[in-house]
């Protein structure tokens, strides 16, 4: 396994940069002028790689957003008699119509179809939205103590009451997209109720960062794991790092002070608590003072962390926090492109400080790989996270994408066959993360192509 040499740029984390004497408008890729390819990826990841091939690989993205997934989502998922969506799906596409639904899934459809309408200005994605809304307001808001519980039976029946801090970040990234992309002021309305909610029960006033779960009371609660995977721990970067991409989408819509102050203190927490320089990984659980409680890296999340940073840390609009998440989001970049990237441009869903653990890759890891490679060449301009991005693309229309079945499945082991008994459509399997892919990896390829 390669050992990771971290880029010299590391040192902007550990110190307090000042607005006093950096120029407005210092270009931050100066910061980068000296990074180079990791040695164990000197041979080329693309025998050929030329600026003429982005506009091709561009219309081969866009192509399966609007030709494979997004009419998939409408014409095999959408459940018209009840108003609702089918909650499973198996890969040759049987139904299970009695399966468990998840507020997480809505969210997810209602954020990608407002994000493709704002983009495409089709009816087609915005009824979908419309239906998302409906779906997501009607069966799974709690008017009466606020927020989203976790799930609901498949009669509608609410299943799952807790209030769960990652689902209700997901509930106010999609509602300000939907406010976006509508105009209406209720969707809007109801993600700033639910940040209230996040900031007055689960944010820890002793030591930062919120906390993972609690009752539909917003009580405490004993088991606080997002999933039967996790650690019951009191915090998590996940939950964390999804906060933070609501935040911004929320800060887009409403610019607010308290709201502002917020996600740049969680900015903050992620680089000094989560994000871990030495390695360049960000650690996955913590106890409430922020020890860690794993060792396991998450290639993927850590990749998406990489550009979700820079989106932050741009709106909030703060130059020297700026320059330092461009350095950690150039560092996980690197460091996931050297551990955790095999030889087909596949991302591992999982590793170790000894190196790869699960050598799976699920079909999450590849959409946030394509984002992740590309921010880190837009803000590096080093062409091996270019040349990474784009095989990683080769690689999710090779063994990703289903051309038998629509969309694609969930993910395939290391010698590329389909993982068993997997669903196309689950609690987690939605199109947020593939939609999302398509959409910021078309408009960064057409911003990359038009540079000289």
């Amino acid at each position: 396994m390669a050992t990771v040499e971290l880029p010299q740029f590391i040192i902007l984390l550990d110190v307090q940069l000042s607005s006093e004497g950096l120029p407005a408008k210092r270009d931050a890729r100066s910061i980068f002028s000296d990074l180079r390819a990791p040695t164990a990826l000197q041979p080329p990841l693309l025998a050929v790689m030329t600026f003429s091939s982005l506009p091709d690989y561009s219309n081969r993205i866009e192509n399966d957003l609007r030709q494979n997934i997004l009419p998939f989502w409408i014409e095999k998922v959408t459940n018209h008699q009840d108003r609702t969506f089918f909650g499973s799906l198996t890969n040759d596409l049987v139904t299970d119509v009695s399966a468990e639904r998840g507020a997480l899934l809505t969210t997810r459809i209602l954020w990608t179809y407002a994000a493709a309408y704002r983009r495409y200005r089709d009816p087609a994605y915005l009824a979908m939205a419309d239906h998302a809304y409906h779906d997501l307001i009607t069966r799974f808001h709690d008017r009466e103590h606020g927020g989203f519980w976790w799930s609901v039976a498949a009669d509608g029946t609410v299943q799952r009451d807790r209030k769960q801090i990652y689902g209700q970040a997901f509930a106010i990234y999609a509602l300000a997209e939907y406010h976006a992309a509508t105009a209406r002021r209720e969707p809007l309305a109801v993600a700033i109720a639910t940040f209230q909610l996040i900031e007055k029960h689960s944010r820890d006033r002793t030591h930062g960062g919120y906390f993972e779960a609690f009752t539909r009371t917003w009580d405490p609660i004993a088991d606080m794991r997002l999933s039967l995977v996790d650690l019951n721990e009191p915090k998590s970067q996940n939950t964390h790092l999804h906060i933070l991409e609501a935040y911004t989408n929320l800060l887009r819509m409403w610019s607010n002070a308290e709201l502002r102050q917020a996600l740049a203190k969680l900015i903050n927490i992620m680089l000094t608590q989560i994000a871990n320089p030495h390695t360049g990984h960000l650690g996955l659980f913590f106890a409430d003072d922020w020890t860690p409680r794993s060792d396991r890296i998450s290639y993927g999340h850590d990749i998406e962390a990489s550009w979700l940073f820079t989106k932050a840390a741009n709106v909030v609009k703060d130059i020297p926090l700026a320059l330092r998440t461009d350095a950690f989001a150039v560092t996980l970049a690197n460091a996931t492109l050297i551990e955790g990237v095999d030889d087909d441009g596949g991302i591992y869903n999982e590793g170790s400080p000894a190196g790869p653990t699960n050598t799976d890759k699920e079909w999450w890891p590849q959409a946030e790989g394509l984002v992740g490679f590309l921010n880190a060449y837009q803000i590096s301009r080093q062409k091996h996270f270019l040349e990474a991005a784009l095989h990683t693309w080769d690689f999710i229309e090779q063994k990703i994408i289903d051309r038998n079945h629509g969309e694609w499945v969930r993910g395939v082991s290391r010698d590329g066959r389909v993982l068993e008994n997997e669903l196309k459509v689950s609690f987690w399997k939605c199109p947020y993360h593939n939609g999302r892919a398509g959409l910021e990896a078309v408009s960064r390829l057409r911003t990359i192509a038009a540079l000289p």
